[in-house]
């Protein structure tokens, strides 16, 4: 009951108006099935941030719409519950039960640091279905009504990292830098598998170009923090690096680079608009092709899926467009071979003779960092046939060893 009256209170304080945290976009009810056939499903979207980021939760908004125009080409419309600003905390659990009062019938929430919150609601609503994305607690929970999804983001930042690598070599040939001088900063989040992961395939497409290349990493604790962000590729670019990359939800490492006159590649959103003179290309999650999955399943009595993954071959992964006025020559002719590599398995992009770790040992198991950052062996071998298999025993990444050529200059768990 007290959680029911917390609901209501909220619905009444903001009914017909639109608050910048917390804020809730929606429509009234429809009947499931309507005269004309066409079936209607409310869903609801609980976001970390708003679409003013032009980065992260721009992204989802991006895929929320799609979704919605390819289901309604099929007779189904959705009647989406969108919450912005949600923070990682106590306003999460509340969202989610907001959402549920609301008549969703589907809730999805949007950041790694929603799932625990989620997973508080999800029993007093057997009914409604919980999505928690980028996350791996909610597959295997012992829930019907839970579920993961991620994709293969590690496939486009690989090839990211192959377009940086390119204007590098560029670089180094042109005599602009020396083989030495072609460092990479990258801006991460945490130190969490999903950041490693993605931040070690860059730097393997980039030395698959340019072998010189070496990276270091600035974590700024923090999904989204876009002064954190700036301040952490500006102090990057101070020792000495030439080209920034990201895992955060914000576009300030790519103007600071701009700002600075070196090179940038993105996440989550063409950045090319904001830092034409520095960013090359971008790599994004085109959640458009779960979203519609998982609520055609939804509305058809079918299951969605308890841990969804999808990659470049199901465009769920895709590249932005490459900014030809920066980029080295043949990059693009590159892209285009990199791609059809993954797509047919031809490349591997773990491939463990290609990097080392602890100062040059093969790796040889699969690793996880346990609560006091320390590396652990994992409980799944994820090692095989030359090649470590990211994504394969869970959608959400697990990749997290050092490798060798890559600097941590913090960490934040």
């Amino acid at each position: 009951m007290k959680k029911i009256s917390l609901v209501l209170i909220t619905l009444i304080c903001t009914m017909g108006l639109v608050f910048a945290g917390g804020a809730s976009e929606s429509t009234a009810a429809s009947p499931a099935t309507a005269e004309d056939g066409t079936r209607t499903v409310r869903v609801g979207l609980l976001c970390i941030g708003d679409e003013n980021d032009q980065g992260y939760t721009f992204n989802f908004i991006r895929g929320r719409d799609e979704a919605s125009e390819m289901l309604a080409q099929e007779g189904i419309n959705v009647e989406w519950v969108t919450k912005y600003n949600i923070g990682e905390d106590a306003t999460c659990l509340d969202a989610n039960i907001e959402a549920a009062e609301e008549g969703c019938e589907i809730i999805i929430n949007n950041s790694y640091g929603f799932e625990p919150f989620m997973l508080e609601v999800v029993d007093d609503y057997p009914d409604i279905e919980f999505i928690a994305c980028t996350n791996a607690a909610s597959w295997n929970d012992g829930r019907d009504n839970t579920h993961n999804a991620f994709a293969n983001i590690y496939e486009g930042r690989y090839i990211a990292g192959v377009v940086a690598g390119m204007k590098l070599q560029q670089m180094i040939d042109e005599g602009e830098i020396t083989p030495e001088e072609a460092v990479i900063g990258y801006v991460g989040a945490y130190s969490f598998a999903e950041v490693i992961s993605g931040f070690t395939a860059y730097f393997l497409g980039a030395r698959s170009v340019c072998p010189s290349v070496t990276m270091k990493v600035s974590f700024v604790g923090s999904w989204s923090d876009a002064t954190a962000e700036s301040d952490a590729a500006l102090a990057l670019i101070d020792q000495g690096c030439v080209m920034i990359s990201q895992h955060s939800d914000n576009t300030t490492p790519a103007t600071a680079a701009q700002s600075r006159g070196v090179f940038h590649t993105g996440y989550n959103n063409d950045m090319t608009g904001i830092a034409p003179n520095a960013s090359l290309i971008s790599t994004r999650i085109d959640w458009g092709i779960y979203f519609y999955e998982a609520i055609k399943a939804y509305v058809n009595g079918e299951a969605i899926p308890q841990d969804w993954c999808g990659g470049m071959g199901d465009g769920a992964v895709v590249m932005t467009t490459l900014n030809e006025a920066i980029a080295a020559p043949g990059t693009a002719e590159k892209i285009a071979e990199v791609e059809a590599a993954i797509a047919d398995g031809s490349l591997e992009v773990f491939d463990t003779s290609t990097f080392t770790v602890n100062g040059g040992e093969e790796l040889t198991h699969a690793f996880a960092l346990d609560t006091d950052g320390d590396f652990t062996a994992d409980s799944e071998e994820a090692v095989y046939d030359g090649a470590f298999h990211e994504s394969e025993f869970q959608s959400a990444p697990y990749f997290t060893a050092q490798i060798d050529g890559i600097e941590w200059l913090n960490a934040a768990y």
